[in-house]
């Protein structure tokens, strides 16, 4: 794979943030040195660097009342090195969708001889396991896990860590080019090939996000990036002095992190998940506040942004939705300690703007769920490791 040389890097406390780095050739033939005059501008990760991260990495897929087709077109590519995680929110009572979702999922190990691991997030013995580990942050007023993306990628998160993987990527399941999760995953582990420090993430921006209606329109930006990408630049705008743009996947819920950098930040609850993972970042390692992990901030924390070749088509969902998706993401900004008044009027006025609050109302604080480091992920792995093979599947 090629991709551009990062061309430049902001650096906020220990956060090194990389600008876009944009997919020039997803296949870049056999291993040989790059001519001196391409490495300027091109960084080449071969095929052998890529291979061995996908060994290592783990590819979340958070899943409710998605098409079956869809699903299986998603599962259909992600690389075969790659362990699967399927947490699924579909229905189960009037007509049983995660149990389709496994059947589908187990005739693809059974074909392609791979293992694959999938969930229900209601899962009792998974909320027990929860419980004995002391993450009650995830469990409800019923006891069992809270509905929300946020709380099945926390799920996945453990799940791959009782795996023993090194890094997990998520991809939703909502995506109609099997090439374009192939790409992910690939843009993934190149990322973290380039990564100097252990404490990585990377960050997918979409090529196009096709919208169809009389005809195929390739449109660069949704509405939500575009608003939570303001928003964001300008949380970090305001502590440098210096105005950037540098920040294009606020909302990238195609995103992975190495497993060292998830188990030290805390996660908001629902759709508020992919911009507080940036703001939790910006809390504990921009050099505001006081950070707890002193061995990351000497590492530092790499964000590796990059855009895809292949579109990201996937159904339209309109305003509300819209809405839906904004209002958590500008909520977790406007109650970030970091977030000035400067910015907090931006985050009201874009709501205001789009309808999803009042003139005289603030926005709800987001549920923030405790560090997975604070897991007692022995116990965890000793409730749920008795029960490991009723969520497998294998060729």
């Amino acid at each position: 794979m090629r991709l551009e040389t990062t061309r430049y890097t902001e650096r906020f406390g220990s956060v090194r943030i990389n600008d876009l780095q944009k997919v020039l050739e997803l296949d870049s033939g056999r291993k040989e040195n790059i001519p001196t005059r391409e490495a300027i501008g091109v960084t080449k990760i071969e095929d052998e660097a890529i291979r061995d991260i996908e060994h290592r990495m783990a590819i979340i897929i958070p899943i409710k009342d998605e098409k079956l087709k869809l699903f299986e077109g998603v599962i259909s590519g992600v690389p075969h090195d790659c362990l699967i995680i399927v947490v699924s929110n579909s229905q189960i009572n009037r007509v049983d969708r995660f149990r389709m979702e496994g059947d589908t999922l187990a005739q693809f190990c059974h074909f392609s001889q791979r293992e694959a691991l999938i969930l229900h997030q209601k899962d009792p013995v998974l909320a027990e396991a929860l419980g004995e580990a002391g993450y009650t942050d995830l469990l409800g007023e019923d006891g069992l896990i809270r509905d929300g993306k946020s709380e099945g990628m926390v799920v996945g998160w453990l799940m791959a860590k009782l795996a023993k993987k090194d890094y997990v990527g998520f991809i939703d399941a909502d995506n109609y080019f099997p090439g374009a999760v192939w790409e992910y995953a690939k843009c993934y582990a190149a990322g973290f090939s380039m990564a100097t420090s252990p404490y990585a993430m990377v960050r997918i921006l979409w090529h196009y996000k096709p919208k169809i209606s009389m005809g195929m329109y390739f449109k660069k930006w949704g509405r939500a990036s575009e608003i939570t990408n303001k928003c964001l630049n300008s949380l970090i705008s305001t502590k440098t002095g210096f105005e950037s743009e540098l920040v294009k996947t606020g909302n990238a819920g195609e995103h992975a992190m190495s497993m060292r950098l998830a188990e030290i930040l805390p996660y908001a609850s629902g759709f508020a998940v992919e911009p507080y993972e940036l703001v939790a970042i910006f809390e504990g390692f921009g050099g505001v506040l006081p950070t707890t992990y002193k061995t990351a901030a000497d590492h530092g924390i790499e964000i590796f942004q990059i855009e895809t070749r292949n579109p990201h088509l996937h159904e339209e969902k309109g305003v509300e939705h819209v809405r839906y998706v904004l209002a958590p993401g500008l909520s977790a900004i406007y109650h970030s300690p970091i977030c000035e008044p400067e910015t907090k009027q931006m985050v009201i006025g874009e709501l205001v703007w789009q309808g999803a609050l009042k003139p005289d109302e603030e926005p709800p604080k987001p549920h923030l769920c405790v560090l997975p480091k604070k897991v007692d992920i022995k116990k965890f792995v000793e409730v749920m490791g008795e029960h490991l093979a009723t969520y497998s599947c294998h060729g």
